[in-house]
C-alpha cells in the first residue's frame, strides 16, 4: 500500500455501509462481520424455487434468484439505501462481484449471453448520476465476462411516487414503463438474457421489462436481483 493510500485512508476511512465501522484493508463492500450476518436466500441451486414461481403465468422464465432477503429497516435495506442514495457506484459494483462469486459455483450463469439491467428514467439518472442496477451488472460482468447490454430497452415513465401505491396500481403503471429501442432486435434476438435489478418486491417492474422484451424472436429471459422482499 502506498503512502498516499495510507494517508487517504487515515483522513477518509472506508466505512461499512451497514454498521458504519471502519473497514479493514482486505474488506470490500461491507465489513466481514456484517457480511456473515446478511440473510442469504440460497435459492440459486433450486430449479423452480419460490422466486421463479412468482413469475409463473406472467411470462416464460428460464431461472430466477436473489442473493439476499430484504426486510424494511434491516441490514440489507441499509446496504441498498447506501447504494442508491449515498452516491456509491463502487459499492454497487462490489455487490455485483459478490453476486457473481456466490452464484458461479451453482452454474447459474451458464448459457447467459448478456446482462440487461433495468433502466432508469433519464431524469432519475441525471439526479442520481448512475443506475445502481447497471453498476450491479457491471460488477457481475467483471467476474463472469458476460457482456452488458444497456441500449436495447428504455424507461419511458418516471414513476417517482410508486412506493406509495398499492400492488395493483404498481402493476398498472409498470405496464407503461418501458419501450424497445430501434436496435433491440439486432442486439437481443435469439439471446438468453439476464435481467438484473437491485430489489424484487411485487415483481411488477421486472414483469414490465419482460413483457416489453418477450416479443423479440428467440429471446429467453432469466432474472437476478441483489435482494428479494419476500
Amino acid at each position: 500500500m502506498s503512502w498516499w493510500t495510507d494517508l487517504s485512508s487515515f483522513f477518509f476511512p472506508r466505512l461499512c455501509p451497514i454498521c458504519n465501522r471502519k473497514m479493514l484493508a482486505g474488506e470490500k463492500g461491507v465489513c466481514t462481520l456484517c457480511l456473515l450476518d446478511l440473510p442469504f436466500t440460497r435459492l440459486n441451486d433450486r430449479a423452480g424455487n419460490e422466486m421463479e414461481q412468482l413469475f409463473w403465468g406472467r411470462f416464460p422464465i428460464e431461472r430466477a434468484t436473489s442473493l439476499f432477503f430484504y426486510a424494511k429497516g434491516g441490514d440489507v435495506a441499509r446496504l441498498i439505501h447506501a447504494m442508491k442514495y449515498r452516491h456509491r457506484p463502487a459499492l454497487c459494483r462490489e455487490m455485483g462481484r459478490l453476486m457473481a462469486s456466490r452464484l458461479s459455483a451453482s452454474r447459474f450463469f451458464d448459457g447467459i449471453d448478456c446482462l440487461v439491467p433495468v433502466p432508469l428514467h433519464p431524469d432519475r439518472f441525471r439526479q442520481r448520476g448512475y443506475n445502481q442496477s447497471e453498476q450491479l451488472a457491471a460488477g457481475i460482468s467483471q467476474l463472469t465476462g458476460i457482456p452488458l447490454c444497456t441500449t436495447a430497452i428504455q424507461r419511458l415513465y418516471n414513476n417517482t411516487t410508486q412506493t406509495q401505491k398499492s400492488g395493483a396500481e404498481r402493476m398498472q403503471i409498470d405496464g407503461q414503463l418501458f419501450g424497445l429501442t430501434p436496435q433491440a432486435a439486432t442486439l437481443l434476438a435469439g439471446k438468453h438474457i439476464l435481467l438484473t435489478d437491485d430489489v424484487l418486491t411485487t415483481g411488477s417492474t421486472l414483469t414490465a421489462c419482460a413483457d416489453t422484451l418477450k416479443h423479440l424472436p428467440g429471446l429467453r429471459i432469466s432474472i437476478l436481483t441483489l435482494a428479494w422482499s419476500k
